[in-house]
């Protein structure tokens, strides 16, 4: 454990948790730490808070620098002071989190990272720090906000059938959800707008296309 005097500086950083649906799956950006320590480590991107800016520049900052990614509505998620957390001296860290459309991120490696790239969360590595557990509080987050928020819609296309929708729903909580009870649980929010049009689905009957209403909700889903 590190060993500090009662007055010792403590330094402040940002770390952004970015997620995003790709391929069926959700997926996490992580970053291939180029410079000690946990070099050749995968981690999430970010890095110190400079004197003359706010956590949050730093956050939009470090996430540019470091994975190209600019232009992403961030949450502030939690802080963690672990007092060994960081070898290199007592650092205190704001996390961040985010779930973006891909086709909204353009992923380059930059700054003292070696390497960006997305990850599924079943097939995490290692990560430095403890950047596992900043990991796993963002996406219960994440979950929780399913719940409270219209989140899961900015996946979706501009017109989107339920089934669609029920889709992300499931990717992000992992697990499935009963058909009946989803439909009647986000009609009833008032978030969807009818389109009036349909979809064919090979043998079965066309689905209902909806579209996200200009509206905002906390009524809970489950």
């Amino acid at each position: 454990m590190l060993k500090t005097d009662k007055f010792d500086r403590i330094a402040v950083t940002t770390d952004v948790v970015i997620f995003s649906i790709i391929g069926g799956a959700l997926k996490v950006l992580l970053v291939e730490r180029g410079r000690e320590p946990f070099k050749g480590q995968w981690a999430l991107p970010g890095g110190f808070v400079r004197a003359d800016e706010s956590v949050t520049q730093c956050a939009r900052r470090e996430l540019a620098e470091e994975t190209g990614v600019v232009d992403v509505y961030l949450e502030q998620l939690y802080s963690f002071g672990a007092v060994d957390r960081d070898p290199r001296e007592r650092v205190i860290t704001i996390a961040y989190f985010a779930l973006v459309p891909l086709d909204k991120t353009s992923i380059r490696a930059a700054s003292d990272a070696s390497d960006a790239r997305w990850f599924a969360l079943a097939k995490v590595p290692d990560l430095a720090f403890d950047h596992r557990q900043i990991l796993a509080q963002a996406h219960e987050r994440l979950i929780a906000k399913l719940g409270y928020s219209t989140i899961a819609l900015q996946m979706m296309p501009p017109e989107f059938t339920l089934s669609e929708l029920q889709e992300v729903y499931e990717i992000i909580r992992g697990q499935p959800l009963d058909k009946r009870n989803f439909r009647k649980s986000i009609l009833a929010l008032g978030v969807l707008s009818d389109t009036g049009k349909k979809r064919g689905q090979g043998p079965y009957r066309p689905a209902q296309l909806y579209r996200a209403a200009e509206l905002d909700t906390v009524t809970i889903i489950r």
